[in-house]
């Protein structure tokens, strides 16, 4: 089989990104005795535009999705590798939260006084962007619109960006995505404020085709592991502390936060 692999969630600056490379890289060495004796080989590789295409791959040996799409559009459809834990607050053992910022002339300190406020979110199935924001709104919307407008941007530096372009006064930002931004990116979020954040979940999880077999589940949970040991300045680049071998019911309680929002009348973010 000749496999691909691309992690493609957490590349803010073009640098992040081929230090994401880097670590591919690393994993492709530790992989080769497993390729080799197969007779197998890997390709590193530009994802393109449509993630989910991407991540349903049958010669996908290795990508990062987001456990949103993990328990919906690709649920029984991929395996569950492991999930990266962060060096970032709250993010031990592989969770994750957003962070509620709004513009500073918005003048508010909390969610709830952003009723009647424009709010943005990266896309639909984000967890993150999303499904964490609504779950954060539902307790205060009272089953009616919560925010004046709402739009689409398609990432979380364009959302961002519509804060500081004043064509959205509040978002959610994956912490992860946050933290990055603010080390390396931090006139994005220049004379924005930071709210308050969202519940916890999973983090973002490492997947492979259901192709891949056992054997080389483990060998890539491995090769991770010896990756980042041994190249702990690259480890520190990436805020990685290690891996996290999560079973995959974990997940669910993504859904659990959907259907919490649908039930308190606030099944679409509005």
């Amino acid at each position: 089989m000749n496999w691909v692999a691309a992690l493609p969630m957490y590349n803010v600056t073009p640098a992040l990104g081929r230090d994401w490379r880097v670590l591919l890289d690393h994993v492709h060495q530790h992989l080769r005795p497993w390729l080799d004796a197969r007779g197998d080989t890997l390709a590193i590789v530009d994802p393109g535009t449509s993630l989910q295409e991407f991540w349903l791959r049958d010669d996908l040996l290795l990508s990062q999705t987001c456990g949103y799409p993990l328990v919906q559009a690709l649920a029984g459809r991929v395996q569950l590798v492991t999930t990266p834990v962060f060096s970032v607050d709250a993010c031990e053992g592989g969770n994750y939260h957003s962070i509620l910022v709004t513009r500073a002339a918005a003048k508010v300190t909390s969610l709830a006084p952003c009723r009647g406020l424009r709010a943005a979110f990266n896309t639909p199935d984000s967890n993150s962007g999303m499904n964490l924001l609504r779950s954060a709104v539902a307790p205060l919307a009272g089953g009616q619109p919560f925010f004046a407008s709402v739009i689409e941007t398609g990432g979380h530096l364009a959302s961002l960006q519509a804060l500081q372009d004043d064509r959205a006064d509040v978002a959610a930002i994956d912490c992860v995505s946050f933290a990055f931004v603010l080390d390396h990116l931090p006139d994005l979020a220049h004379g924005l404020v930071e709210i308050g954040t969202t519940r916890g979940a999973p983090g973002l999880p490492l997947i492979a085709s259901k192709r891949v077999p056992a054997e080389g589940i483990e060998a890539l949970v491995s090769a991770l592991a010896d990756a980042i040991a041994h190249d702990r300045p690259l480890a520190k680049r990436l805020k990685l502390d290690g891996f996290a071998r999560r079973p995959l019911e974990d997940y669910a309680s993504i859904l659990e936060i959907e259907l919490d929002a649908v039930e308190r009348g606030y099944p679409r973010l509005a």
